[in-house]
């Protein structure tokens, strides 16, 4: 590789080359040699003098010329200095105006005439002594060229910006820019991105611009020459398993490597409001796979539930997290019933908020509250698809929903591919707050997501449309504002790790509470109170239904007074036994009613033989019994097992195959079997190896 050499360095080769030996005297001499143009320009004029005023004294003419010369030089000098720093035009008029003021003088009335050869003697070294101190100030001692950036920032159309400060990283370069005042805005910067990009021969979305909130003649300007997000992150596992939904959802990584946080609920301590989030990217981003890892984060927490809804694309996309999943509506008139039970529901839990002296839903809400009543966990909304519900319900369906829903400890989240106008109204984006922008096709389309001021600062994602999948920007309450335009990568969690979110963390998981199950019951009646609950993996093949009341039977016990906990008048149930004239058609249904008595069996046919039964043990008691038989397979010398394997043992458990198939998977996954080249069969792992 060639190498370059500066013009200090080729002087001194020259040196090296003829002046060794040469003495002391040659030395110097070189060294002189660039401080000596202003010496010989001074020494130059007054020699010329002499000359001139024995051709020219006493010539009118020659006079008005000389005057009118000097002033030219000196107007000249200023013109041509335009493009240099303000500092060495103005040294350059100077010393023009001073030297040609001289000569006309010295020409005309003579070189010793009054003061001119005092004047001469003093100011003319004074001003090469000058040109040789700015030299000197200038040169830099490490061998850099005339300015810190090497030219660059004249390159970009920035000459007259100042690099205040340089912080360098392993992939990551800041400048701290000084604009000069009046002349460059941090816009002129931002309009110059393409053409830094080019410079540096890196992607637009490696450069981004930050404003300064103190000066709006300073940015900040920083560089990622490589894409470190360009490899799939694989999910790394939950954040904080079993804490509060009040710490921080990991969704992804940044390109610096720090984690992507998102805060649902809002945080009074820290002035920050419940996120109202609007999901966006074109099909093949990202987004829905996105849309899950937040999920599955979000469903490993104590005191949070989740309805969801997807009429579009039904199970293909919620599908491996529906048993954990509170509410899934995943046809048009569930997710109608949703919008309309989260109306009712917003208000309940605003009023419970208020009676227990809360402002806003924090984790003490989720406790057992004071007199006994229980707590209310937070609520997550998640509308997959939203576009479509949009289209067939109202406009304006989810204005209202996320104006209100921040002091209910309610979260909104919507997703879709394009947030355009004719499909979301103005006033619903406005209302959101945060957005999550994957790849889009055009920079018109990420305005529906990002604001122009995280575009201005070099957000990009209509760069990547649907060629970098999980590629995204988040621009969040709780995300710092310098984040907002730099590309974080979401992680990518596989349908095995999601099963084993809902699997592992069902007993953490909050039950829905008292007063939004009763509140959504009496809104949505039999589609809140039947919706479909999903088995568990590897507990059963059909999904179930809700008891008819919707939850548990403890939940639907009365207070004293006939109250649940929180309601007004209004929410009143009617007591027992009351008659079924007695309230409307879908008010909430008293499940404890006396039936009538029965006077007429009709059987169609012969019912079949009943299968023996399997013994009634605990969940935990038949994991333990998986774990035994695996041990005696283990102590039997066998080095491959299956499903079928277990199967021969299930009256130690009382499973059926799926619930025994989901065991063998938590097996893969805790390390204690490995796959082997046959599908179905699984090499046993010892316990030390394991470890």
């Amino acid at each position: 590789m060639p190498r370059t050499t500066s013009p200090d360095d080729t002087r001194q080769q020259q040196y090296d080359a003829h002046g060794e030996g040469g003495g002391i005297g040659e030395y110097l001499l070189h060294r002189a040699k660039p401080h000596l143009p202003p010496w010989l320009a001074g020494t130059g004029a007054g020699l010329a003098s002499l000359p001139a005023h024995y051709f020219w004294s006493g010539e009118p003419g020659v006079t008005a010329g000389l005057t009118l010369a000097s002033v030219a030089l000196t107007g000249l000098t200023w013109w041509a200095g335009k493009s240099t720093t303000q500092q060495r035009r103005l040294h350059s008029a100077v010393t023009v105006a001073a030297a040609s003021t001289w000569f006309t003088a010295a020409a005309i009335a003579g070189p010793g005439a009054g003061p001119l050869g005092e004047l001469y003697f003093i100011g003319a070294p004074a001003l090469a002594l000058s040109w040789n101190i700015r030299q000197i100030l200038r040169k830099n001692v490490e061998g850099a060229g005339q300015s810190a950036d090497g030219g660059f920032l004249e390159k970009v159309g920035l000459a007259k910006a100042q690099v205040l400060r340089t912080e360098v990283g392993p992939n990551k370069a800041s400048f701290d820019l000084q604009l000069p005042r009046g002349e460059l805005t941090p816009d002129d910067v931002s309009k110059n991105l393409t053409r830094i990009a080019g410079a540096l021969d890196v992607p637009k979305t490696a450069i981004r611009i930050q404003e300064n909130p103190d000066s709006a003649s300073r940015v900040m300007l920083t560089v990622v020459p490589l894409d470190l997000l360009k490899n799939t992150v694989p999910c790394p596992g939950p954040s904080a398993p079993g804490e509060s939904i009040s710490y921080p959802v990991v969704v992804g990584i940044y390109e610096d490597g720090t984690p992507a946080d998102m805060w649902f609920p809002g945080d009074p301590d820290e002035a920050r409001n419940a996120m109202m989030l609007l999901l966006m990217g074109m099909t093949g981003s990202g987004k829905s796979e996105g849309g899950l890892t937040a999920l599955a984060e979000i469903l490993t927490r104590r005191d949070v539930i989740v309805w969801a809804s997807d009429p579009a694309k039904k199970e293909q996309t919620l599908g491996p997290l529906l048993p954990a999943i509170d509410w899934a509506a995943l046809d048009m008139p569930s997710t109608k019933a949703m919008i309309k039970a989260l109306t009712a529901v917003i208000p309940a839990r605003t009023a419970w908020l208020a009676k227990y002296g809360y402002k806003q839903w924090v984790p003490a809400c989720a406790e057992t509250q004071a007199d006994g009543a229980p707590g209310m966990p937070y609520l997550v909304a998640w509308f997959e698809e939203a576009a479509k519900t949009i289209r067939e319900i109202d406009d304006d369906v989810f204005t209202g929903l996320a104006q209100e829903a921040r002091s209910a400890g309610v979260s909104l989240v919507l997703s879709m591919q394009r947030a355009s106008g004719n499909q979301v109204s103005t006033d619903t984006r406005a209302s959101l707050g945060s957005s999550w922008c994957h790849g889009v096709r055009t920079e018109q389309d990420a305005r529906f997501a990002l604001d122009d001021e995280v575009l201005d600062a070099g957000a990009a994602p209509h760069v990547w449309k649907d060629k970098k999948p999980g590629y995204s920007y988040l621009v969040a309450n709780g995300v710092p504002d310098d984040q907002w335009a730099t590309p974080m990568r979401d992680y990518l969690s596989s349908v095995d790790y999601l099963n084993w979110v809902v699997v592992t963390f069902a007993d953490a998981r909050a039950a829905i509470d008292p007063v939004t199950a009763g509140a959504a019951a009496r809104s949505a009646d039999r589609a809140f109170t039947g919706r479909t609950r999903y088995p568990m993996p590897g507990t059963t093949d059909q999904p179930e239904t809700t008891m008819p009341n919707g939850h548990d039977p403890e939940e639907d016990e009365e207070y004293e007074d006939g109250y649940y906990p929180g309601e007004d008048d209004y929410d009143r149930h009617p007591s027992n036994g009351a008659d079924e004239d007695d309230y409307e058609e879908g008010e909430f249904i008293d499940a404890e009613q006396e039936l009538p008595e029965v006077e007429q069996v009709v059987q169609f046919a012969a019912r079949p033989p009943a299968d023996e039964p399997r013994p009634k043990i605990s969940t935990a008691e038949a994991r333990a019994a998986m774990e035994e038989v695996l041990e005696e397979f283990e102590e039997e010398g066998r080095d491959v097992v299956g499903p079928a394997d277990f199967m021969a043992y299930c009256d130690r458990y009382g499973r059926g195959r799926s619930w025994v198939s989901g065991q063998v998977a938590q097996f893969v996954l805790a390390g204690r079997l490995a796959e082997t080249s046959e599908v179905g069969r699984y090499r046993i792992v010892p316990y030390d190896v394991a470890a």
